[in-house]
């Protein structure tokens, strides 16, 4: 689970000006664009013949649909089937790796996947989920009062809204929590833990992973959605959720979508 508001991507950017003065003296930063507004002037350079020149930024309200091959950095978790994972060969493969592709190709850049770090703004929503009880697949647990019910645990990753999930279901001294995303699964298949609470879109992931071996007892939330991250004021907020709309229109999200087995894709 993606620690408290799911977060499938961020957007590193970070630009800096240098001029050469005579001599390896650094020009001053130009400030960052707002979302959707004019570009604020460039600094004084009083040891520069001239002050750095500004991008260009889109009018208010307008997305920039050609990023000139501008390279956009995705961190990613590669623990996190269908969204990111390691294939047998090594090669970084899911949902978020063909999402990605296909929104520079709509927008002329380059995605460069990197580790995971921290998260800010938000993009539209694009993929509806829930969380869900994950068990092995000869276990029988019928619903949510039965487990209640029962004295069985529940595993989860400490520090996730799956884990407040599991302590309000059945108490904190029933709740097992890991540290890594794919432990909990690990201790289920291993028969250390007894139950999973997972969001969904994973838990079909896992089960992809190991066919025949676990399967969805029941339910617990509805009704979630996944949104794209970014630091404040990014300019490529406009223009990534500008992807995002085309991509719906066109088909080529359902596409990606119904190939990593996540729906309902949602534009609301």
């Amino acid at each position: 689970m993606k620690k408290f508001t799911v977060v499938v991507t961020l957007i590193s950017i970070l630009s800096l000006v240098l001029a050469a003065c005579g001599g390896p003296t650094e020009c001053p930063e130009c400030p960052a664009c707002p979302e959707g507004g004019e570009c604020p002037p460039c600094p004084e350079a009083p040891e520069c013949p001239e002050a750095p020149e500004c991008p260009e930024c889109a009018e208010p309200g307008v997305p920039l649909t050609d990023l000139g091959g501008r390279e956009i950095v995705i961190p990613v978790d590669n623990a996190y089937p269908p969204f990111t994972y390691l294939d047998e060969s090594g090669e970084g493969i899911g949902f978020d790796y063909d999402f990605w592709n296909e929104v520079c190709n709509k927008l002329n850049c380059t995605p460069v996947f990197k580790e995971r770090s921290l998260n800010l703004d938000t993009s539209m929503p694009y993929v509806e989920y829930g969380q869900v009880i994950l068990v092995r697949a000869d276990d029988e647990i019928g619903d949510e009062d039965a487990l209640v019910a029962s004295d069985l645990n529940i595993a989860t990753q400490m520090g996730t809204t799956n884990e407040i999930a599991a302590i309000k279901l059945v108490g904190e001294d029933r709740v097992v929590s890991f540290e890594e995303y794919d432990m909990p699964v690990v201790a289920l298949l291993a028969g250390d833990v007894d139950t999973v609470i997972i969001d969904e879109v994973a838990a079909i992931g896992f089960m992809g992973e190991h066919p025949g071996e676990m399967k969805v007892a029941f339910s617990v939330t509805g009704g979630e959605l996944l949104t794209i991250y970014f630091p404040p004021l990014s300019d490529l907020r406009t223009s990534i959720n500008w992807a995002m709309q085309q991509m719906f229109a066109d088909g080529s999200m359902d596409e990606i979508c119904e190939t990593w087995l996540l729906r309902p894709c949602t534009p609301e």
